[in-house]
C-alpha cells in the first residue's frame, strides 16, 4: 500500500458511523465540484464473500480502498472526495475484533488528506444487511471524534437536514481550495 507518484490533489476524507449520509455527501460533493469520489470499497468486497468477513479481511480492505483512492485521484479535477477511509476501518477493526493491524495504523500515519468531514448520526438509521451496530451510532461517533481530535488534519461535525450538511461540507471544502 503506498502512494507512487499521484497528481496533487486535495483529499477531502467523509467518515462517521454507519449510515450516517457519507455516501450521499460524498457522490454530492463531487458533483458540486465536478472531479471524483470514492466509494467505500468494504461495500463491494463484502458483497463478494461467500462468509461472513474475518479480521483479515479487514486488511485486503484497506489495501483496496487505498488502491482505488489512488486510482481516483489519477482522475479528479485537483480534488477528490473520498466515501471514508482508513480511520474508519481501524474503528470498525477494535470495536469488531478489538484491535486493529499495525500496517493499517502505519498507513494512517503516512496517508495525507487535507480535510475530514465528519457525518453526524442525526439521520434516520436505513436497515442493510452490512450495518451491524444501530444502537452504538452515538458511541461510533465519538470514536471518530476522538480520533479526529488527535490527528493535524482539520475536521469539521457535519450535521442537519440535508441541505445545511450539503453547505457546512461546501463551505469547509471551499476553504481548502482557497
Amino acid at each position: 500500500m503506498n502512494s507512487n507518484a499521484l497528481p496533487t490533489v486535495k483529499k477531502v476524507a467523509v467518515i462517521g458511523p454507519e449510515c450516517t449520509g457519507k455516501s450521499d455527501l460524498s457522490q454530492f460533493l463531487a458533483s458540486h465540484f465536478k472531479t471524483e469520489w470514492v466509494p467505500e470499497y468494504a461495500r463491494g468486497y463484502i458483497d463478494h464473500l461467500v462468509r461472513p468477513y474475518e479480521e483479515h479481511d479487514l486488511l485486503a480492505i484497506a489495501h483496496g480502498q487505498l488502491r482505488v483512492e489512488d486510482e481516483y485521484a489519477r482522475d479528479s479535477k485537483g480534488i477528490l472526495f473520498c466515501d471514508t477511509n482508513l480511520y474508519v476501518i481501524k474503528v470498525w477493526s477494535e470495536v469488531k475484533f478489538g484491535t486493529c493491524a499495525e500496517e493499517i495504523l502505519k498507513q494512517i500515519a503516512t496517508r495525507h488528506y487535507d480535510l475530514y468531514l465528519l457525518t453526524y448520526v442525526d439521520v434516520p438509521w436505513v436497515d442493510d444487511p452490512q450495518r451491524e451496530h444501530p444502537t452504538m451510532r452515538e458511541e461510533l461517533y465519538q470514536r471518530y471524534r476522538t480520533e479526529l481530535k488527535n490527528q493535524p488534519v482539520p475536521f469539521i461535525e457535519i450535521k442537519g437536514e440535508r441541505e445545511q450538511r450539503r453547505k457546512l461540507a461546501v463551505d469547509a471544502t471551499q476553504k481548502i481550495l482557497s
